[in-house]
């Protein structure tokens, strides 16, 4: 049976902690992970694989530079990620620095990554499920790149729910919101009837005006990539770009 209580909001720092870590064969894979997603900066094939696949599903409409995505990177985490993030947390009275720590005990692939252009399914699909989403829909996208990816992530959503999941324990204890995995699921059946069908938004998203015009452009692939494509191509022009803006205009 699905917790009715998050485990994030009740146990004690130290119960979180001890179910993130999880036991030695977990910590392996989690190297394994880590090594795999920080190797993945230098295969210029894979990425570029990654993106024509991306492209062919009409997510891409001009295919970034590879400095227009670390440039795009920078910007998403700034404007995007973490400020929306830390707003979230601070509603639920969740610490934002420990939060970070127990995603990174629990996956650290999954923090290395912000465009998620270089990790593995699993990885994407444990970020999914890790934490309360802003907007799932750009995971989905990228997960569709991945042959079976979004069969993959809804039969893993029904194990977490089944709690037979084998990272059930360290994603209990991280996930914000008891009901979140079940209302993830419901939204990718949705999504996988109708793609167009409204986001699963969360709450901050739709309270904040602020957080809301932000969403249209970093929400969904399609959105964050044509931003991402009309960012400066040259070093110099980069640079200037991310000293210069400092607060984000669309």
């Amino acid at each position: 049976m699905h917790q009715q209580t998050s485990a994030r909001l009740e146990q004690s720092p130290w119960q979180l902690l001890q179910q993130a870590v999880g036991g030695p064969k977990a910590a392996m894979e989690k190297l394994r992970r880590l090594a795999s997603a920080i190797g993945a900066y230098g295969d210029g094939v894979a990425l570029t694989e990654r993106l024509e696949r991306l492209a062919a599903l009409g997510y891409l409409e001009t295919v970034p530079t590879r400095l227009q995505l670390i440039v795009g990177a920078v910007d998403m985490l700034r404007f995007w990620i973490v400020p929306a993030a830390e707003d979230y947390y601070q509603r639920k009275g969740i610490n934002f620095t420990f939060h970070q720590l127990l995603r990174f005990l629990d996956d650290p692939a999954s923090l290395v990554d912000p465009t998620g252009f270089l990790s593995e399914r699993d990885v994407i699909i444990g970020h999914l499920m890790q934490v309360v989403h802003a907007n799932p829909c750009y995971d989905f996208q990228l997960l569709e790149s991945f042959a079976g990816g979004l069969d993959a992530l809804e039969e893993q959503l029904n194990a977490m729910l089944a709690g037979t999941h084998p990272r059930a324990a360290s994603i209990g204890a991280i996930v914000e919101e008891p009901a979140y995995h079940r209302q993830l699921l419901d939204y990718l059946r949705r999504y996988r009837q109708d793609p167009s069908t409204p986001p699963l938004l969360r709450e901050n998203v739709t309270a904040d005006p602020r957080f809301a015009a932000i969403e249209q452009t970093f929400g969904t692939l399609p959105g964050a990539m044509r931003y991402f494509a009309n960012l400066p191509e040259t070093p110099l022009g980069a640079l200037g770009h991310l000293i210069a803006v400092r607060k984000f205009s669309g």
